[in-house]
């Protein structure tokens, strides 16, 4: 949960490395940061005279969806550049925080227009596009000029929480991600790999896949899985054909997304591991979105690739919704595979 309540919008992810490299310590090799600010931890591996070892990235991004600060007019109020895609209808009457050079300040993010009381009908239908937003300081035009410049990051505030057997929060997409990814580093820790590991943190997902794109380039994978958040709409209002995946029934294998269709024999071998093991696993089909796999299954000569997706309600939302025993099916999942 402490991850999801960090700020890291694409670019700007500093408070979350910092996170990630404080608990990578001890779990991996090496590490170290590059020019996009991607966390890039190596596991050696310890190969027999003889055998050839794979060399398995795996990547979670760290960034958030969020806005910087575009504009300031001369009443003091803020208008934004929205990082990543955003259901309006989420955005009304919302506390965030812009993160100025000086410190953090709290705002207020509403769209322009009339209250309820005094709207016509038709302006109470309409929604609003993000350009229409503006975020109220509360102080004059000349404090909020002295305080924030424009690319300052505004982030949604959200404190995240458990509800039932879910966790709640403003950036599971893809804080939890991160948290698996981590929690798999520790489980593996002190035992032999066959095959070398590199764990990648990476940047800027959220605006196109920017940090995995440089990171997979660089690492020169040999097999390639991303590990990210898919919808899961399994609530009232939606046909069952249209669910995606349903939480609490295991991590997903992902089939297609409208970024990459994914290496038929590792969805195969994943598929028959959970079931060998007995892990909960359900096969996805995303007819929109992408993730860092896509960046990594595209690199140089091309890499066979897969992504392992948590089934996520409410995605974009502050309240994104995954279930813990699909968390640990992925960390079981992801140490028999590596094991």
């Amino acid at each position: 949960m402490r991850l999801s309540d960090l700020p890291g919008v694409p670019g700007q992810e500093d408070a979350v490395r910092d996170l990630v490299l404080a608990e990578l310590d001890g779990l991996v090799d090496e590490v170290r940061v590059d020019a996009m600010g991607n966390v890039i931890a190596r596991r050696a591996p310890r190969v027999k005279k003889g055998e050839v070892a794979e060399r398995v990235m795996i990547s979670a991004h760290m960034d958030e969806i969020g806005f910087l600060v575009r504009f300031i007019d001369d009443r003091g109020f803020l208008r934004v550049q929205a990082l990543g895609g955003f259901d309006t209808r989420n955005l009304f009457a919302r506390d965030v925080t812009v993160h100025a050079r000086g410190g953090a300040l709290p705002g207020i993010m509403t769209p322009g227009g009339k209250p309820v009381h005094i709207a016509s009908p038709e302006e109470r239908k309409k929604i609003p596009e993000v350009k229409e937003f503006f975020i109220d300081l509360g102080l004059s035009a000349d404090e909020v000029r002295a305080q924030v410049r424009v690319g300052d990051m505004v982030t949604l505030d959200q404190t995240a929480r458990q509800v039932g057997k879910l966790v709640c929060g403003k950036a599971m997409d893809d804080r939890a991600s991160v948290f698996l990814l981590l929690e798999t580093l520790r489980a593996l820790r002190g035992q032999a790999l066959r095959h070398e590991l590199i764990a990648v943190f990476s940047t800027q997902e959220e605006v196109g896949l920017r940090g995995a794109i440089t990171a997979a380039y660089g690492v020169q994978p040999t097999v390639g899985i991303g590990l990210d958040v898919t919808l899961a709409v399994d609530t009232p209002g939606v046909a069952p054909d249209e669910a995606v995946t349903h939480v609490g029934q295991g991590i997903g294998i992902k089939v297609f997304d409208s970024s990459m269709i994914s290496h038929r024999p590792l969805v195969d071998g994943f598929w028959d591991l959970a079931q060998e093991r007995g892990i909960p696993a359900q096969l996805e089909v995303l007819a929109l979105g992408g993730t860092d796999g896509a960046a990594i299954q595209r690199s140089r000569e091309g890499v066979p690739t897969l992504t392992l997706s948590l089934p996520t309600r409410y995605i974009h939302t502050v309240v994104e919704a995954v279930h813990v025993d699909d968390l640990r099916a992925g960390v079981d999942l992801l140490v028999a595979y590596l094991r």
